[in-house]
């Protein structure tokens, strides 16, 4: 498949989304599989991810990628700093040369309503609830992808999602930005994430000096 959707944000950092139709075979002439994945559809995803990151930037050198403690992908120099995302059928990635970035994408699906107690603060279940019900579940899904992004942008760990992480309130569209703050351990960051929704998924990135 083509790319699904791709936006440069400046100069130096850009994003990707590819909706993936290939087999492993196709990722693997291009990326090496760093570690073993059982769950064949896991390991697309995994390929999918990591075919972006040159797709995006040509000399990306994916071989010198290192896993943190903390789960998170990084090379040693920082040559560029890079997130990925995937869910279902797509993966994600933004990579830039200049700033610390986060991306999430996720499926808008209701099972978000069954964990929203546990990432989201009782003001911003408020926000949610405020909301005609036929569109809570795209919100929740929207909340969650801004946490997760802001998460790997933290790059971490160790956080509690419902308090670290505070969003304000926002009228949602089909794309547009949303105001946050993280704060830990007398950290405090005031950010600003943009996203994107489609009838099915939701996209949130973020980008800091």
């Amino acid at each position: 498949m083509p790319l699904f959707y791709q936006q440069d944000i400046n100069l130096t950092t850009r994003l990707g989304i590819w909706k993936i139709g290939e087999d492993a075979d196709f990722f693997l002439r291009s990326v090496p599989l760093q570690r073993d994945i059982a769950h064949p559809h896991k390991r697309l995803q995994h390929l999918a991810g990591r075919y972006l990151l040159p797709f995006l930037f040509p000399d990306f050198p994916h071989s010198e990628i290192l896993i943190a403690d903390t789960r998170k992908p990084f090379l040693p120099d920082e040559q560029y700093h890079f997130s990925i995302s995937h869910c279902g059928d797509f993966a994600a990635a933004i990579v830039s040369t200049t700033d610390r970035v986060g991306i999430d994408i996720e499926i808008i699906t209701p099972r978000v309503d069954k964990i929203k107690h546990k990432f989201l603060h009782p003001e911003e279940l408020g926000f949610v609830h405020s909301y005609p019900t036929e569109k809570q579940i795209s919100l929740l899904t929207l909340l969650w992808s801004c946490k997760e992004a802001m998460f790997k942008w933290w790059g971490r760990g160790d956080v509690d999602f419902s308090e670290v992480m505070r969003v304000f309130p926002f009228e949602m569209q089909l794309s547009g930005e949303i105001k946050a703050v993280f704060e830990k351990d007398g950290f405090h960051a005031s950010l600003q994430l943009h996203y994107r929704l489609t009838e099915t998924t939701s996209l949130v990135w973020l980008t800091t000096r």
